[in-house]
């Protein structure tokens, strides 16, 4: 029975990593995933992801909802504005599920050729 439950778990686990790769999985939303992380742990308003990616408001806040409804992002609210930063626990948690399939389970890749490549 136990392996049963640790199946569904994994399996539950796998739904929920790539719905977080298809958030992820446009260009606008890799564009910010990537700014915001360059802005950690800061993180930037609205405003300022808007000025510096040239994306229109509407369809930013469009990209904003759906990377924190993968919980991609985390938002605060400062007085009117509206504060966005990474989700590192998340990233590291995604990270960590594809580092230990590639390069602990299967060893497809050397996992010290993947840490190299990321410094």
């Amino acid at each position: 029975m136990a392996s049963q439950s640790q199946s569904k778990t994994d399996a539950n686990r796998v739904v929920r990593y790539a719905d977080m790769f298809s958030a992820m999985g446009t260009e606008p939303r890799l564009r910010i995933m990537q700014l915001l992380l360059t802005a950690h742990p800061e993180g930037l308003v609205v405003g300022d992801v808007q000025d510096e990616l040239n994306i229109p408001n509407s369809t930013l806040s469009h990209h904003l909802d759906k990377l924190k409804s993968e919980n991609l992002v985390n938002v605060r609210r400062e007085g009117t504005f509206l504060r966005y930063t990474a989700n590192t626990e998340a990233l590291q948690e995604l990270l960590c599920f594809l580092y230990a399939e590639c390069c602990t389970r299967n060893k497809a890749l050397d996992g010290k050729e993947v840490i190299q490549i990321c410094e």
